[in-house]
């Protein structure tokens, strides 16, 4: 999942990254409006976290352009105005999909980024299987014939692209655009590790298949 989170607040912003990459999802940060909106028309973003009081271009108004948009991304709107009709306003009359008042609880805006993600038109479906694969991407859970395995974030979401690909092989710069961000070097051998990893933990090295030059694909 690629997130951006647009909030000058330095550390905030450093804060929620950090932990959403820790959950596995590839963020990248924006620190003035017109800057969210520039990155939102280059990248594919699943989910916006949009902070309304941004400067340059305050986050209504990057809410209200993105909306004008063929495809835009899920946006959740961050405020410390809690009034009800704060609220009401941004989810109307701005158009934002969901809203969070701050001070917030970390769990609760990760649940709602992954709510958010799920409800856009791109999203692969809940549970994904793949010979004796099953990923069920609500509950978190994996199994490989029925037996139950405990992956890390980062396993688990390549476990689920791969998945995605349906056998098709995926590139490694989409991997580390997709379950890292944009600032993992390329050159890193975390892919690899992780991959390394994930197939001891399926239990057959075979099941992942390295195609040179394009990256990796599950095999039956």
């Amino acid at each position: 999942m690629r997130v951006l989170v647009a909030e000058d607040h330095r550390v905030l912003a450093r804060t929620v990254a950090t932990g959403l990459r820790r959950q596995a999802m590839a963020v990248d940060i924006a620190a003035t409006g017109d800057e969210a909106e520039r990155m939102c028309l280059l990248t594919a973003y699943d989910v916006l976290i949009l902070d309304r009081d941004l400067p340059v271009m305050t986050g209504d108004e990057v809410c209200r352009r993105l909306r004008e948009l063929v495809d835009p991304p899920r946006i959740l709107m961050l405020t410390a105005a809690g009034e009800l009709t704060d609220r009401i306003y941004g989810l109307t009359s701005l158009g934002a999909d969901d809203y969070l008042t701050k001070p917030f609880e970390f769990p609760e805006l990760v649940a709602r980024v992954r709510a958010l993600s799920r409800r856009a038109p791109k999203q692969q479906p809940t549970v994904q299987r793949f010979g004796s694969i099953t990923l069920d991407d609500a509950r978190r859970e994996v199994s490989v014939d029925g037996r139950p395995l405990e992956l890390t974030p980062k396993e688990f979401a390549v476990l689920r692209l791969l998945l995605a690909a349906g056998g098709a092989p995926v590139r490694h710069d989409v991997l580390v655009r997709t379950v890292w961000d944009e600032h993992l070097d390329p050159r890193t051998s975390a892919v690899r590790a992780t991959v390394s990893r994930l197939r001891g933990k399926l239990g057959d090295p075979g099941l992942i298949a390295a195609d040179k030059g394009e990256g990796y694909r599950l095999c039956d």
